[in-house]
């Protein structure tokens, strides 16, 4: 005789429920736009000079890329997926980030 019982699953107990965040890709997508709206600033306050500029430091500046998107996702799980407020303060860490090594470069 065997020493076990027979336990029955029912199809609803078998599936798992998934309780994942969503908030990556959103918050990825508003860094990346965030880091477009901060390239184009300084084509706002310099004009067509900042293409001269951006010549030889292009490498920095792309590099501020895959910050920006990772500072979206940040601030979007933080501000627990709150898009404006999101939005909001990672194009100001963006801007600021950029900002700051525009003026590095410049001095």
């Amino acid at each position: 005789m065997r020493n076990s019982q027979n336990i029955t699953i029912s199809r609803s107990e078998n599936l798992t429920t998934s309780d994942e965040t969503t908030w990556s890709f959103p918050g990825a997508i508003v860094g990346f736009v965030a880091w477009l709206l901060a390239l184009s600033v300084p084509f706002l306050l310099y004009g067509s000079n900042t293409l001269f500029f951006f010549l030889y430091t292009w490498p920095f500046f792309l590099a501020l890329m895959p910050v920006a998107v990772v500072v979206g996702i940040a601030l979007h799980s933080l501000l627990d997926g709150k898009l404006l407020y999101s939005a909001v303060s990672t194009l100001f860490m963006v801007v600021t980030m950029f900002g700051g090594l525009f003026m590095w470069l410049m001095g």
